[in-house]
């Protein structure tokens, strides 16, 4: 006499096994650990391959570019560039980001005034931003542009990234990445003299501030940018990515306290903070 058996049941009882721990069952047909031990005896006696394993990388290579001397040569390219026009045109003509030949349809720059008096500065490009050749044009910028707006700043802002070149599948740039790319970002700074800059999301903040806590811990805190020969010095507020509060709406307020507090900071640079 047979019984019936509810699947459910079974994929119940799967699911508590699986909870627990389990990672085996018993197989449909039966095994010989005997004869399983013997061939791997039998393997073990047999001489075995002689693996050359690879030589290691050369110190500061990354993804088949030395990233010193490729943040070496941007320093050079942007050294010679005396305005964004041609800060522009050096970006796009350089080739020592990784990310240029992994997908990335073209160099995404900037987009403001060149003489605005805040510069904000995300991660990376997305797919609109890589398409249409701007930073923040998709859904994050859309949110950011009216937080700015709202806020008095959308005119007043110079919005760049710390990578130009869209990583694969909108990844977070890695910090090699955002290395070969620094001397870009910060002759922009030099070129547009901004009194404030606004860092928005983990990425750009850890990279400009050179620090290690996360984003929730940096946001709502100045900080001083430094350049890397120490000549410029502008107040730094990280932020919440407008990316990230699409996910969390919940969060908009604390980044809508930062704007705030930024743009009071510009328009009242006499009261202490």
């Amino acid at each position: 006499m047979s019984l019936a058996v509810d699947p459910r049941a079974v994929e119940s009882l799967l699911a508590f096994w699986a909870d627990a721990g389990v990672e085996a069952c018993y197989a449909d047909e039966p095994i010989d650990r005997l004869a399983e031990g013997a061939a791997l005896l039998r393997a073990r006696s047999q001489p075995q391959p002689v693996v050359v394993a690879a030589p290691p990388p050369r110190p500061g290579a990354f993804g088949g570019i030395d990233i010193g001397a490729a943040a070496a040569h941007a320093r050079e390219l942007a050294a010679a560039c005396n305005d964004l026009e041609s800060l522009a045109a050096a970006i796009a003509a350089f080739d020592g980001c990784p990310l240029k030949t992994q997908g990335a349809r073209q160099a995404v720059f900037s987009r403001g005034p060149g003489d605005a008096p805040v510069m904000v500065i995300g991660e990376g490009p997305g797919a609109e931003e890589d398409a249409r050749g701007e930073p923040f044009v998709g859904r994050a910028g859309q949110l950011l542009d009216r937080m700015l707006k709202a806020a008095g700043l959308q005119e007043r802002a110079f919005i760049t990234n710390t990578v130009f070149w869209r990583p694969p599948g909108n990844r977070t740039p890695t910090p090699q990445e955002q290395a070969v790319c620094a001397p870009f970002v910060e002759r922009a700074i030099a070129l547009i003299k901004p009194k404030l800059i606004l860092l928005v999301g983990g990425a750009s903040a850890k990279s400009m501030l050179k620090r290690e806590e996360g984003i929730l811990s940096l946001r709502g805190r100045w900080f001083e940018w430094r350049s890397e020969d120490g000549a410029i010095e502008v107040p730094a507020l990280p932020s919440l990515h407008p990316a990230f509060l699409l996910r969390q709406p919940a969060a908009k307020k604390k980044a809508w306290q930062d704007l705030l507090m930024l743009a009071e900071r510009l328009d009242r640079p006499e009261r202490p903070h």
